[in-house]
């Protein structure tokens, strides 16, 4: 008679138990979502130049405020991670063991992300606060 083995812990309240599947779907949302109504912030505030130019011009002199840059290091971020996660739920859909290897894609995904953004993090917070 075996014993089976222990099953991992489960994290409370979760759907699919915390794994890297569940992380990599919450991800894709937020970032889709964020990236979303900044896309409708950014007509809004272009759509401004047509009925007032004065105003418009206040618009674009907000965004060259540090917080705003942090805002723009957080927009590359997401959009980013969208774009990466993206290629990998392609791949995950049509690659035939796609499914076997999604939690390595998912890894993979992060690392490339966190690579690709520290390089880009130094060369953006120079050009935010140095000059």
């Amino acid at each position: 008679m075996s014993v089976p083995a222990p099953r991992p812990p489960v994290i409370a309240g979760t759907l699919y138990r915390g794994r890297e599947g569940m992380w990599s779907w919450v991800l894709h949302r937020i970032t889709g979502v964020a990236i979303y109504f900044f896309l409708l912030v950014h007509i809004l505030d272009t759509a401004l130049v047509r009925v007032s130019p004065e105003a418009y011009n206040a618009v674009i002199g907000a965004y060259k405020t540090p917080i705003m840059g942090l805002g723009e290091l957080a927009l590359v971020a997401a959009i980013l991670f969208h774009a990466l996660n993206g290629l990998r739920i392609i791949l995950v859909d049509f690659w035939s063991v796609g499914t076997r290897h999604q939690r390595a894609l998912f890894w993979t995904v992060l690392g490339v992300w966190a690579v690709l953004m520290i390089a880009f993090t130094p060369r953006h917070l120079i050009a935010v606060f140095g000059g």
